[in-house]
């Protein structure tokens, strides 16, 4: 019975894998090899852009050309490519490298988390509605900085929220915190960072580090935030103005710089307000006569595509309410007296147009580790990932469990063999350093340990401030993890993603034809002056001059022309030249002798110039239709004439090798790829089912 049971599964077996092939028949054998009609299929409605998935229509005579078109594109890329892996074209460094490029490309929206990039991306779209205005106080301490500096700074900066909060002025006593770090860092006196305030200014997306940025757009108008920590130190916010999205502006200003007299300024700005606003004056006269901007005086005040942190806060937020072609009425800042003509304001692009710009911005912004992160901690669930320093090793099979409880695997050693050279980059590893050589984690199925690790540490080297070493340690450790977990799905992507196994053969397959057809067509029909000579000798005969296709291949009637330029008729008269050039025609002078003889009537005063010209009929502007013979022709200059003398007539004739050579190298090029394309169907053993291509409608 269990015979003929498995009788039965065979039988039924085979049926399915014949019912299976009869679907997706054999199309084309290269080499032995068989490509079915699926294959082809895929390839060919992605050339002609047609879903796979709509139903086939009625197969006109157009679209069977079509088919029987690609039918032969695609047998000739094939056996190509079979020729250049046979040929090793896989294996030539430049193509590796390349690839390699291509691959990191393809492979990087497959290395992070895709939910949490969306997340941020809309995020920085909400943001970007809006310009912050804010200050803030910094007590500076390092990122890598020790637990009792990091402590003493936190200290600091909540000492001096609780000021804030009790009332001070916020900006007065950014002031002093920084007059006090500038003091104690040595600053000299006359550093221009002795003149900030605290005042950042406005600023928007992508213009602070992320930690800041996220605090201040947390805030309200008035708002202080509780001490943050970036790599610069502990920070405290107060949200001063909350505008909406600014962009860039163009728009024109009038500025009455602050003077001792405050009166006299304001009744400055005033009279000009007025003059604009009630007199009907142009904007730009009026800002001739009364602004001290004098960079953009002569131009009417203009300011052309200015960005927020361009300009002070104060005009952001005075045109935040404007519309273009309003002009608002005077305003003050710290610098004087200020009105202003809006003419045009960006508005902020819809979402999928500012994609490109936040992806591009992400790569050097500290947000941007995010996506990876969280794709780093899904990919330790995925593949099991075990810290062996927070968790005892599993028993393995097979084996007994240890009476006593084994410990769980330590950085001690690691922490041992650590000393503040490493900081200076001078840190040596030794193999003596570790001898514990169980595993500090594991990754899939492979284990990594203490000498792995401080390999690691050796070739992460930098030269920076010394730290602590403990802390430095458990940095190092966690990037190295996350390091091996990221390696370990990026070696997986083709076995993981079939699409991205795909695409990359796509890529690998045409770079090794461009480089195929480079060597043994393109670059081969260029050096090979002895074949394209044989070529020419053997297909230029072939070309008629009364053929559209072929008038590259002819020069049309041609003329040799002598150009004589004088730049200055005072120097020489037009009757004058005239008569030399006849003389020159009659004793046959050359140019050179040309050239002397007038050289010596002008007595070397004013300017000429001699020419020899060939020039074509069809393609000139020397002669006019009727000048087409014989004899000699003036023509005016600007303040002098052109006198061209026609020397000689040339009938259309075939061109040579040289003069049409760009146009045979590319027939050149193609008559080697017809020869390469016949003789790799002999040597691959090609073998065209004309039956299934007949048998095809899409």
């Amino acid at each position: 019975m269990k015979k003929l049971a498995l009788v039965l599964f065979t039988l039924a077996l085979s049926a399915n894998i014949f019912a299976q092939q009869s679907d997706d028949p054999v199309i084309f054998e290269i080499n032995g090899k068989n490509i079915r009609k699926s294959e082809f299929m895929k390839d060919f409605l992605r050339s002609i852009g047609k879903d796979p998935a709509a139903e086939p229509t009625a197969c006109t005579y157009e679209k069977r050309k079509a088919l029987e078109e690609y039918v032969e594109l695609f047998v000739n890329f094939r056996t190509k490519l079979e020729d250049a892996f046979n040929k090793g074209y896989d294996t030539v460094p430049d193509m590796i490298r390349e690839l390699k490029g291509y691959r990191n490309e393809l492979a990087a929206p497959y290395l992070i988390d895709s939910a949490t990039l969306d997340n941020i991306l809309h995020e920085a779209y909400e943001r970007n509605h809006y310009v912050l205005h804010a200050g803030h106080i910094l007590v500076k301490v390092g990122r890598n900085a020790n637990p009792a500096d990091t402590l003493a700074a936190y200290e600091e900066i909540m000492a001096i929220y609780d000021r804030v909060m009790a009332g001070e002025d916020f900006l007065s006593v950014a002031a002093e915190v920084n007059k006090r770090q500038l003091d104690k860092a040595g600053v000299a006196p006359d550093d221009p960072r002795r003149q900030e305030t605290g005042d950042l200014g406005d600023f928007t997306v992508f213009d602070m580090v992320y930690p800041f940025e996220t605090a201040a757009y947390s805030l309200e108008v008035g708002e202080i935030s509780k001490p943050i920590r970036t790599n610069y130190g502990y920070h405290i916010i107060k949200l001063f103005e909350k505008i909406p999205f600014f962009g860039h502006a163009t728009l024109q200003h009038i500025w009455v710089s602050a003077s001792t007299n405050p009166e006299k300024d304001q009744a400055r700005i005033f009279d000009a307000f007025n003059k604009i606003a009630k007199e009907g004056m142009n904007f730009g006269i009026v800002c001739r006569d009364y602004t001290d901007d004098h960079a953009t005086a002569d131009i009417g005040g203009l300011l052309s595509d200015m960005s927020s942190r361009q300009l002070p806060p104060e005009y952001i937020s005075v045109m935040s309410n404007m519309k273009p072609g309003e002009m608002s009425s005077p305003f003050q800042t710290k610098y004087g007296w200020h009105m202003i003509l809006l003419l045009n304001r960006d508005s902020l692009p819809q979402y999928e147009d500012m994609v490109p710009y936040y992806k591009q911005r992400l790569v050097r912004d500290n947000r941007n580790t995010k996506p990876r992160i969280q794709f780093i901690e899904q990919c330790k669930l995925k593949y099991g990932f075990v810290d062996y320093t927070k968790t005892d090793a599993p028993t393995p099979k097979g084996k007994k469990a240890p009476k006593v409880k084994q410990k769980m695997a330590s950085l001690a050693e690691c922490r041992a063999a650590l000393n503040d050279s490493v900081f200076s980059k001078m840190w040596k590893f030794e193999d003596n350093m570790v001898s514990d050589m169980r595993p500090l984690f594991k990754v899939a199925d492979i284990e990594y340990t203490a000498v792995d690790f401080l390999k690691f540490i050796e070739s992460r080297q930098r030269a920076e401030g010394v730290v602590d070493l403990d802390m430095y340690l458990n940095e190092r450790y966690s990037n190295y993890i996350n390091d091996k977990v990221f390696e370990y799905a990026d070696k997986n992507l083709e076995k993981e993603h079939a699409e991205f196994a795909e695409l990359l053969e796509e890529y690998r397959n045409g770079l090794m034809i461009f480089s195929y057809n480079d060597q043994m067509i393109w670059s081969k029909a260029i050096k090979d002056t002895v074949g394209l000579a044989r070529f020419y000798a053997q297909t230029s005969s072939e070309h008629n001059i009364d053929n559209e296709n072929d008038a590259p291949y002819f020069w049309n009637e041609r003329a040799r022309l002598t150009q004589v330029n004088i730049d200055d008729s005072s120097f020489l008269a037009p009757s004058k030249a005239l008569k030399l050039l006849n003389k020159a025609t009659k004793k046959q002078w050359n140019k050179s002798q040309l050239t002397e003889e007038l050289a010596k009537v002008m007595k070397h005063e004013g300017t000429f110039h001699v020419d020899e010209l060939l020039v074509e009929k069809e393609h000139q502007n020397v002669l006019k239709s009727n000048q087409w013979r014989y004899g000699i022709y003036e023509a005016p200059l600007s303040k002098g004439y052109q006198l061209v003398r026609v020397d000689k007539l040339l009938d259309p004739c075939l061109k040579n090798l040289l003069e049409a050579r760009g146009y045979y190298i590319n027939d050149y090029q193609l008559f080697l790829e017809k020869q390469l394309n016949q003789e790799l169907r002999r040597k691959y053993n090609v073998v065209i089912h004309q039956d299934v291509i007949d048998g095809i409608t899409y």
